[in-house]
């Protein structure tokens, strides 16, 4: 299909209504009118009736007194839907499980979006040394561990396309916010296998994360570990949660099709 032809059948409605959706965070829990139109760059006609619709069909819900729109639950049957459709959640919870189990720490499964990583799957542990995580919420790729890891597998030019240019924010005094050195730091990372992260999204906060592929080579996601660094020990994440992490995604690659390695 040409460029033309892919232009002449774009629906440009659905396009807006689904920039409208993904303007919603949690940073940004309500919106009104003249910010979703500033935001999309349109005058205030242009979403008011895309924001009529999306509010019809339940996805959106408008505050009658400060006349602000909010995402409803019902968003969430379109994350849900995707996951129902993939095999890997399923398939890899039993082993998150006994990954937690044996470190004793939360574990979770996740997947790259652009420049941040979705969490799919999660086996989290109960106490003051807990670190849970709900499934799908996003975190910036660039600053933890199961970001880096699937970032590092990433072709050239599909890395540059996500990251140059964009804002990496600095969420402590230890995350790489510099491209060039990321970029470095990724090479690294290929070449060991595995990313380790130390304080870079939260201090006090240290986790470990392989890469999981499939029969083409093609990384799926990624298995961490996460813990804090008042609970578990300075050498926990090399010594005793690092060996556990590559044996849980080579049995996850091996199971996805990928070949192990003599």
């Amino acid at each position: 299909m040409t460029k033309d032809d892919k232009e002449r059948y774009n629906a440009n409605a659905l396009v807006r209504g689904l920039e409208i959706l993904k303007l919603f965070g949690e940073d940004r829990p309500t919106l009104s009118l003249v910010e979703i139109a500033k935001e999309l760059n349109v005058s205030r006609t242009v979403p008011y009736r895309l924001l009529f619709t999306l509010q019809s069909l339940g996805y959106l819900a408008q505050d009658e007194a400060t006349k602000r729109y909010s995402l409803t639950p019902k968003v969430l049957e379109i994350g849900f839907s995707y996951l129902s459709s993939l095999k890997l959640p399923e398939i890899a919870q039993p082993y998150i499980e006994s990954l937690r189990d044996e470190t004793g720490a939360s574990c979770h499964l996740s997947i790259l979006d652009g420049h941040e990583v979705v969490y799919v799957g999660s086996a989290p542990v109960r106490g003051i040394s807990a670190i849970n995580v709900n499934i799908g919420l996003r975190l910036p790729a660039h600053a933890t561990a199961n970001g880096k890891v699937q970032l590092a597998y990433q072709s050239k030019e599909h890395l540059n396309m996500v990251l140059y240019g964009s804002n990496l924010k600095p969420y402590t005094d230890r995350t790489q916010t510099d491209f060039l050195d990321l970029q470095e730091e990724l090479e690294g990372i290929r070449n060991k296998g595995y990313a380790i992260t130390k304080g870079e999204l939260t201090l006090g906060i240290q986790s470990v994360a392989a890469p999981i592929f499939d029969r083409s080579g093609k990384v799926l996601a990624a298995v961490n570990v996460v813990a804090t660094e008042n609970t578990f020990h300075n050498e926990f994440i090399e010594k005793a949660a690092l060996p556990r992490v590559l044996e849980t995604s080579a049995k996850l690659s091996s199971y996805m099709g990928y070949p192990l390695k003599n």
